[in-house]
């Protein structure tokens, strides 16, 4: 059985990927969770992941004895691995761009990232208002969000990025959590998208699981001093 391992549901939307993506497609795997605590090198979050990866970081998928520690790589392992499940689209095409707008997504949208940190328990419509007011990068990076999902759902007519779901959509799930619990503004074509991704059996699995957490990570909450 393949594990994968994960940080906490609530802040870790790189491990959210990968967990929505197997679970949306049905992959059988067992989860092991290492909860964020500090990222020093002697944390003890630290000392289990780097023996892992030597990047120390999460999500890694150990399957059979073979790690693999990025999501585009885990993503890319899993389509090989289970062609019936199509997680990339079918045409090729299609599948170009699909890689194309992740790889954007793995390597971009660093301010709205820094400033809208993931956090699926919090409202945080004021601390979004501030970060959209402050910082024209946040703005920036939403309005390119926009014109990416617009041409895609228009493309490919919903209801999701590339019609079926696929590793896009897995992609830009914690996208969609952010941009809803922060309350940014968008047009109502898009929130209707992120209402579909959150509608996902797999992502309100994941959902469930993080509300369900107690633990307060003061990191990854630069805006609050303890869990509402």
């Amino acid at each position: 059985m393949r594990t994968l391992y994960i940080a906490n549901k609530n802040y870790s939307s790189w491990s959210m990927r990968p967990w929505v993506l197997m679970k949306q497609a049905g992959i059988p795997f067992r989860e092991e969770m290492v909860r964020f605590d500090a990222m020093d090198d002697d944390s003890p979050f630290k000392r289990v992941v780097l023996q892992l990866n030597p990047a120390g970081q999460v999500p890694v998928l150990v399957d059979d004895g073979l790690a693999i520690w990025d999501t585009l790589a885990i993503a890319e392992y899993l389509a090989e691995t289970f062609p019936e499940h199509h997680l990339w689209p079918r045409d090729a095409r299609a599948r170009a761009r699909a890689r194309s707008v992740c790889a954007e997504m793995h390597a971009g949208f660093g301010a709205l990232r820094s400033h809208c940190p993931m956090n699926i328990e919090a409202s945080l419509a004021q601390a979004g208002a501030l970060a959209w007011r402050d910082h024209p990068q946040v703005r920036s990076d939403v309005q390119r969000i926009i014109g990416l999902w617009t041409g895609l759902l228009e493309e490919h007519q919903g209801p999701l990025l590339f019609g079926e779901f696929s590793i896009a959509d897995a992609y830009f799930a914690p996208v969609c959590m952010r941009i809803k619990n922060y309350e940014l503004p968008v047009p109502g074509h898009i929130t209707d998208y992120i209402r579909r991704v959150c509608a996902l059996p797999s992502v309100q699995a994941w959902t469930e699981e993080a509300l369900a957490e107690r633990a307060f990570v003061a990191f990854d909450e630069p805006y609050r001093t303890s869990r509402g």
